[in-house]
C-alpha cells in the first residue's frame, strides 16, 4: 500500500444533516475552514499560551433543503427544520454547491486533507454519497484524516492501552471541556463544530500532523453512505 502524500492544505469540515445513517440522511449545511500546514505547525497563542485561530484561514458555509425530512431528534440538535430552510429558500445540495465546492477547494494548496470528527463513519461516507449521486469529484490526491480514532490512538499510545483511558469521552465538546477547561461555543451548528475541531487540533497539532502523514486514508477509498437508485446527473 502506498504511502498517502503529504498535505499541504487542511480543510476541517463538518456536516448537519437531516439524521443519522440508519435513515439515508442528507446534507442540510455544509461548512470547511482551509488552513495551510504552515500555520498548523506554528501556530499563534494568546498570553495563556492557548492556541488561536489563523489569521489566514479561509471559509464556506451553506446551508441546503434537503428533500428528505429532518428526524425529530435531528432537527432538535442541529436547529434545522425543512420548513425553515424553504422559508429562506434555499436549494438542495445541487450542481451550484457542487461547484462551489469545488471552487473553494481548487484555490487551496494540494494535495488536500479532509479533517473530520467521526468523519470515517458519518462526514465522508455522506459528502461522498452528495457527491456520487451528482457525478461529482474532488481532487485525485486528496486524503481524510477522522480526528476521533486519531486522538485515541495517539492517547492509547501514550497510556500504553490502561483500563481508564478506555472510559474517556472522545465527543468534541468533552475534547474541547478537557483541553481547554470551557464549553464550546455554537454546537451542532456546521460552523460552530468546525471551530471547535480546529482548536481542539491545534491543541494537538504536531501530533496529529504526523498522525496524518502516516495514516490519513485516500478520498478513494472512501465508500458512500448508501446509494441512490437513481444515476448521477452532474457533468464534473
Amino acid at each position: 500500500m502506498s504511502e498517502p502524500p503529504r498535505a499541504e492544505t487542511f480543510i476541517f469540515l463538518d456536516l448537519e444533516a437531516t439524521g443519522l445513517p440508519n435513515v439515508d440522511p442528507e446534507i442540510a449545511e455544509l461548512s470547511l475552514f482551509a488552513v495551510h500546514r504552515s500555520s498548523l505547525e506554528n501556530p499563534e497563542r494568546d498570553d495563556s499560551g492557548t492556541p488561536m485561530l489563523p489569521r489566514v484561514l479561509d471559509k464556506l458555509t451553506l446551508c441546503m433543503c434537503p428533500e428528505r425530512p429532518f428526524t425529530a431528534k435531528a432537527s432538535e440538535i442541529t436547529g434545522l427544520s425543512s420548513e425553515g430552510l424553504a422559508q429562506c429558500r434555499k436549494a438542495c445540495f445541487d450542481d451550484a454547491v457542487v461547484r462551489t465546492l469545488q471552487a473553494f477547494l481548487s484555490r487551496q494548496e494540494g494535495p488536500i486533507c479532509l479533517v473530520a470528527h467521526n468523519g470515517f463513519d458519518y462526514d465522508f461516507p455522506l459528502l461522498c454519497t452528495e457527491l456520487q449521486r451528482l457525478g461529482a469529484h474532488l481532487p485525485q490526491d486528496t486524503v481524510c484524516l477522522d480526528t476521533l480514532p486519531a486522538l485515541r490512538g495517539l492517547d492509547r499510545a501514550h497510556s500504553h492501552g490502561t483500563r481508564a483511558q478506555g472510559h474517556k469521552s472522545y465527543s468534541l465538546s468533552n475534547l474541547f471541556h478537557r483541553y481547554f477547561h470551557a464549553q464550546p461555543s455554537a454546537a451542532h451548528s456546521a460552523e460552530g463544530d468546525v471551530h471547535t475541531l480546529l482548536l481542539i487540533f491545534l491543541h494537538r497539532a504536531a501530533e496529529l500532523l504526523a498522525w496524518a502523514d502516516e495514516q490519513a486514508r485516500s478520498w478513494a477509498h472512501i465508500e458512500p453512505m448508501y446509494v441512490l437508485p437513481d444515476g448521477p446527473s452532474f457533468e464534473a
